[in-house]
């Protein structure tokens, strides 16, 4: 196995051409060594030190080259597929969630199969599809099943396939972050069916202490009585592989925060701490300890194992044994274990133990399950008929309860109080905090859940709840069975109290927010709560500690829920130790809806924020809200404006400029970007009447200086920010007289030249330079939509058949429809720009630059330059003293645009072309520069005359 990772990884460098340095071959040397007693070797229980670009160069080349290895063998990939099939193969009924995994693994095999036959064309369309079909399955972290398959196996399946697409794409990262997650999701699964070969050389190196434990104890086992041989041996196995578990879940986790991080975090990742488990005089206990009702994925595993230890998984069960064992674990689990027996055996760990004394009387404090009869302070609870409690005696006092998760509490109103609640005088015992949190971690009696709530909530006000039992707060159990209340109650009052301790608990701790937001996927818990009106706003501050993401928002009551939130969450809510405005909750959960999802799902969502008149609330907040909640505001209006381009008309006439201006003060990138973003985006109205209107109110209003601060910004912004930026303050400028000379103007000009210039290597400049020369054009549809090339194209007469579909999808700007006022507008204002652009002491770079944008042919940008070009020489071939403007440009871009009729450039290109040169031909200065063709333009032009009129007008021009 060494070997063949060894030459899995020289083939990768040998394919990408890149020479390892030697600091690099002795760290992969070290991941794949069987010698693992090398003194330059790491201790197996840590992690590979990943303190510099080498490190996390090496850990990304294996993980994402073993990707790579699905791609170059067919018999690994029909391996992988098989695995991935057999796990799919015991499903109930049908369901999307697995159709997309299937389909997204059938299109990811034959992607692989074309890579591997070198055809290296693929569909980026394809691609990105089949990513979209296995992120559903994907994001089945939570709990549950679906049609009888483990979640948590099928996130891992497609995790799996997620990584050889993005090995497929060159995204090394994504991919090796995809691999890890394979094994944080189903650590068994992976380490034992899908990957594990990988596991061997990746993980175990870090695990071998157990190892070594595990060879140990198995000597021990045998020399005991035949009769308890089999039952340790299999207890000692669970054991080992639910450590196995943990450790694979911690390590996984580890390597993907510090890719993600990098030498960039704050602070050093913590290394994984992976200790041994109980020795076998343990073996019964941990058995028993076990519970048969803890489904995998119930919460996160990385986590609850992180505090719980490997007691949450039972994947070692074999599928063809899983009743079998079940029913024995079951016949364990109701053994009539007495208290005596169960008592000598904690005082004999405890005894054996290495924990201090204190500790020991902590665990002795806290284990009513083992006799509360020896502390007479607390009542016992009802023991549970399918388990009993039994705390292991570690010393770690984080890890005292074996959490059991709770049966489906009773509602009956009328249920007795259980005998455990009343003493021998008939009278109720009084509800201990330490008694409380037994009810309600085990106790399926709601009405006393809900007593028991009261009096702990009481117990926390009056800070009666010490140091000892905090451990017991976060145990799984407590989390669970108050959310099981929370789910079930109808007392208002207890809901409550129970919302008021999960948001104090999972203020102070960041595991108890992944165990609520993972025992809650889809959180229909604090969706009820959410349509209670005493409570939604405490269940939105809530929710805001607990900060959930998009893919656990899939109702779509969410938006009008959120839009509530905002429109009535001014006042903060105050409780226990916090303090926090529903307001802020609600921005938040509103960026997740319209942000969060995919392009289709943000949209149908943005569509609804409109429908329910959310943008009314958003324009309040950025009047009203301090300056965090503006720049929030700004975001998510820009965001609105992305998905639903036919909201921009409202936001133009209603919004408030001098707040949105404000956003692009400061150093927040982000806010600031969206700010730009907006303003450029509500300046792309169907009627030049209307975007006037905007552009002088963006001027005027309020007492800041608009162009000033977008001068200053404009200094100050990443470069691929300041297109935008350039041609908005140019749009202001030229609202005054286009003859007087600007600061503003020659700055703007200077950063548009300085934007095309630099856009040669940089795709993201690019995008935003095309936009940028398309908003200088002035034209648009009522969505937003550029339609100044559409515009060209039918002026120039081409023949709509002929159109590339991405020409059609753009709705035609039809001029006979407008009225003459706005045409005329539109023209008066091309006019000025092309003047201002000729005066201006950058005009001949602005040209040249517009000459090697067209020359390099890059998609985004050479088209826009063309549009550009098109309707500049049109405008200033009207004006009467711009012939000498027109003739260096002539000069300039006559050899770009005869190159662009080319046969190899689209129909909209040729002619965009044509339409250009017949406007320089229009001016007396340049027929020199332009005239005669040579044969081969005129050939190319006689082509061209079937379907524009531009290149007939241009031959006749020249034969002329």
């Amino acid at each position: 196995m060494a070997s063949s990772l060894r030459d899995l990884l020289a083939q990768e460098a040998s394919i990408e051409k890149k020479t390892p340095k030697p600091r690099k071959a002795r760290r992969l040397k070290r991941l794949d060594d069987a010698d693992l007693t090398h003194p330059d070797l790491p201790n197996p229980s840590s992690p590979l030190l990943l303190a510099d670009e080498n490190a996390s160069h090496t850990v990304i080349s294996i993980l994402s080259g073993y990707a790579g290895r699905f791609i170059k063998d067919p018999s690994f990939r029909q391996t992988v597929r098989e695995k991935c099939l057999a796990v799919t193969a015991c499903t109930r009924g049908a369901h999307a969630v697995l159709t997309n995994l299937e389909l997204g693994m059938e299109a990811t095999k034959k992607l692989s199969e074309e890579q591997s036959a070198s055809q290296r064309d693929l569909k980026i369309r394809s691609l990105r599809n089949s990513i979209r079909l296995l992120s559903v399955a994907a994001a089945l972290n939570g709990s549950g099943y679906t049609c009888g398959v483990q979640n948590s196996h099928l996130s891992a399946c497609a995790h799996l396939y997620l990584s050889v697409l993005y090995r497929i794409e060159s995204d090394d990262l994504a991919s090796a972050r995809h691999m890890l997650q394979v094994f944080a999701d189903a650590p068994y699964l992976a380490r034992k069916s899908l990957l594990p070969d990988l596991w061997d050389h990746f993980f175990l190196p870090h695990l071998l202490h157990l190892k070594v434990w595990y060879n140990k104890e198995v000597e021990l086992t045998e020399k005991c009585h035949s009769g308890q041989r089999d039952k340790h041996m299999k207890s000692l196995r669970r054991t080992y592989n639910d450590q196995l578990d943990l450790g694979t879940t911690r390590f996984a986790t580890y390597y993907k925060d510090w890719l993600k991080e990098g030498t960039k975090a704050h602070a050093p990742i913590p290394v994984p701490n992976v200790p041994l488990p109980q020795g076998p005089s343990d073996s019964v206990e941990t058995l028993g300890q076990r519970s048969v009702s803890l489904s995998r994925g119930t919460i996160n595993r990385s986590l609850y194992r992180a505090v719980f230890g490997g007691a949450a998984e039972n994947e070692d069960i074999e599928p063809e044994n899983v009743e079998d064992t079940k029913i024995d674990l079951q016949r364990d689990l109701n053994l009539d274990l007495h208290a005596e027996e169960e008592q000598s055996v904690c005082n004999r760990d405890l005894d054996n133990s290495d924990m201090g004394l204190k500790e020991k009387e902590l665990v002795n404090e806290v284990l009513p399950a083992a006799d509360m009869s020896r502390h007479p302070g607390v009542a016992p609870t009802p023991r549970k008929s399918y388990s009993f409690r039994l705390f292991s005696c570690r010393s770690d006092s984080h890890r005292n309860v074996i959490t059991i998760t709770p049966k489906p509490l009773k509602k009956e109103e009328d249920m007795s109080i259980p005998k455990s609640s009343t003493n021998s005088n008939g009278k109720d015992s009084p509800i201990t905090p330490e008694k409380a949190i037994s009810l309600i971690s085990n106790s399926d009696n709601l009405k006393l859940c809900e007593t028991a709530i009261r009096e702990l909530t009481k117990a926390w006000s009056d800070s009666q709840v010490g140091p000892t039992l905090r451990p017991f707060l976060s145990t799984s159990s407590f989390i669970e069975g108050i959310l099981e209340i929370s789910s079930t109650s109808k007392d208002e009052e207890v809901l409550d109290m129970a919302i008021s301790l999960l948001a104090e608990l999972a203020r102070k701790d960041e595991i108890i927010k992944h165990m609520i937001l993972n025992s809650d996927p889809q959180l229909e818990i604090f969706l009820r709560l959410l349509h209670m009106k005493n409570l939604f706003l405490k269940t939105a501050v809530t929710l805001y500690i607990l900060k959930p993401k998009a893919k656990q928002m899939l109702s779509l009551d969410w938006m009008q829920l959120v839009l509530q939130i905002l429109e009535f969450g001014d006042e903060p809510q105050t409780w226990f130790s916090i303090k926090c405005s529903p307001r802020i909750s609600g921005l938040y959960l509103l960026h997740q809806l319209l942000m969060g999802f995919d392009e289709d799902r943000n949209s149908e969502n943005a569509k609804q924020l409109v429908a329910l008149s959310g943008l009314d609330v958003l324009i309040g907040g950025l009047l009203m809200g301090d300056v965090k909640e503006r720049k929030s505001c700004v975001v998510l209006l820009a965001a609105c404006v992305r998905y639903e381009g036919s909201c921009r008309r409202y936001l133009a006439e209603h919004i408030k400029k001098e707040c949105v201006v404000k956003s692009l003060l400061g150093n927040q990138i982000k806010s600031s970007g969206a700010a730009l973003y907006l303003l450029c985006e509500l300046v792309c109205l169907d009627r030049m009447s209307q975007m006037k209107k905007f552009l002088k109110e963006l001027k005027q209003e309020g007492s800041i200086n608009t162009m000033h601060i977008l001068l200053v910004y404009l200094q100050q912004s990443p470069i691929q920010q300041r297109p935008l930026a350039a041609v908005l303050l140019l749009l202001l400028d030229i609202l005054g007289d286009p003859l007087q000379f600007s600061v503003y103007r020659e700055e703007a000009v200077d950063a548009i030249v300085s934007a095309l210039e630099n856009s040669s290597c940089n795709r993201k400049l690019q995008e935003q330079c095309a936009k940028a020369l398309l908003l200088l054009a002035g034209r648009f549809s009522s969505s937003g939509k550029a339609t100044s090339e559409a515009t060209l194209l039918r002026r120039a007469g081409l023949d709509d058949t002929l159109v590339g579909e991405s020409f059609r999808s753009v709705e035609p700007y039809k001029v006979q429809d407008l009225l003459l006022e706005e045409e005329n507008l539109t023209e008066e204002h091309l006019k000025n720009l092309a003047i201002v652009l000729s005066k201006t002491g950058n005009s001949k770079r602005l040209f040249v630059a517009l000459s090697n944008c067209i020359s390099d042919n890059t998609p985004i940008l050479s088209r826009s330059c063309l549009v550009t070009v098109a309707w500049l020489s049109g405008s200033l071939t009207s004006s009467h003293s711009s012939g000498t403007f027109l003739a260096s440009a002539c000069s300039i871009l006559t050899p770009r645009l005869l190159d662009s009729l080319g046969c190899d450039r689209t129909a909209e290109e040729r002619v965009l072309a044509s339409f250009s040169l017949l406007n320089f031909a229009k001016c007396e200065e340049c027929v020199p520069k332009l005239f005669p063709l040579d044969k081969e333009t005129i050939s190319l032009l006689q082509d061209l005359a079937d379907v524009t009129w531009a290149a007939k007008e241009l031959l006749f021009a020249c034969w002329g």
